[in-house]
């Protein structure tokens, strides 16, 4: 795991649709210039992030084959990924899906569309606040 006082996170990204990986790629590889794994599938996800050893997950929640909720268990059984911090981005973002998530342990839910320029900073700040708490 990265220390947060001296790095910035690895991010792995979870999402089926093409353009948001894309956007999201820029927003965190780009203006955010962190490390990035993405993955279109939840499926693939479980198969490359024990070996990425990521910092913080971020999923879609909607996704065919398996769900973001679903991936994230999946993650959670995985070793070394059991405490890592997630994200979930959601088209859906009711106050009971939210909430849902939030069961789940996880640190926030974004809404999509989300803010590119800002997405980054985000991110971080939710992995420093998770690392803080640790």
């Amino acid at each position: 795991m990265t220390d947060p006082a001296t790095a910035r996170p690895r991010v792995l990204h979870v999402d089926d649709d093409d353009d948001i990986r894309a956007i999201t790629q820029i927003a965190l590889a780009v203006v955010g210039e962190l490390e990035v794994l993405q993955c279109s599938s939840g499926l693939e996800a479980l198969e490359v992030a024990q070996e990425f050893s990521p910092d913080i997950l971020l999923l879609d929640v909607m996704m065919p084959d398996i769900t973001g909720e679903e991936t994230l268990a999946g993650l959670r059984q995985l070793d070394g990924l059991a405490d890592v911090p997630v994200i979930f981005m959601t088209a859906k973002a009711h106050s009971d899906d939210v909430e849902h998530l939030m069961q789940l342990g996880t640190q926030r839910v974004i809404a999509k569309p989300f803010d590119p320029l800002t997405l980054a900073s985000e991110v971080v700040e939710i992995w420093q606040q998770s690392a803080n708490e640790a």
